[in-house]
């Protein structure tokens, strides 16, 4: 299996995020979730003073987007070529193992968790991917209180989930 040292990953890191902030770059934190209304505002031609969260954004670019392919494409590059570790599934090895291997409980509880996470998302002022890249980075309150909030949560849910049946 292909793996990079963790330190090297620490230092792609750093330069993503120095280019990212830099006026060469987006000159702007890493985000993913501006994107979704970004692009459902240019698809629909919506009316940024009917959609006031299109006002607030009015200048995202389009670099998210291409982030965001980057990243699917990426991705499969990686676990095709690299890891070899590609596979077609609707529902992954821990969920048959620890829940059922039932199509629709994944998808409702995947479309539950979504919910969730886009809930968060906004209470917390922003995606998951700007808390932790952008917002750590540069020592946010909000963001390290976000980190711990989902830390916890984390934590909460590998014990629901992996709950381990008592063997005796």
């Amino acid at each position: 299996m292909f793996r990079l040292p963790w330190w090297l990953g620490g230092i792609l890191m750093a330069g993503l995020l120095l280019m990212t902030f830099s006026i060469f770059g987006a000159n702007r934190p890493i985000g993913a979730s501006t994107y979704v209304p970004y692009l459902a505002g240019e698809l629909f031609n919506l009316d940024p003073q009917k959609y006031t969260y299109l006002q607030h954004i009015k200048n995202p670019g389009a670099w998210e987007g291409v982030m965001l392919l980057g990243a699917l494409f990426g991705g499969f590059i990686t676990s095709v070529f690299l890891t070899k570790s590609f596979r077609i599934s609707l529902i992954p090895t821990a969920w048959k193992k620890y829940k059922n291997n039932s199509v629709a409980s994944r998808l409702i509880w995947s479309f539950v968790a979504g919910f969730f996470m886009i809930i968060g998302a906004r209470m917390a002022g922003g995606c998951t991917s700007g808390h932790f890249m952008s917002g750590m980075t540069q020592l946010a309150v909000s963001s390290m209180v976000f980190g711990g909030v989902v830390l916890v949560s984390l934590l909460i849910t590998g014990k629901i989930f992996y709950k381990v049946k008592d063997k005796s």
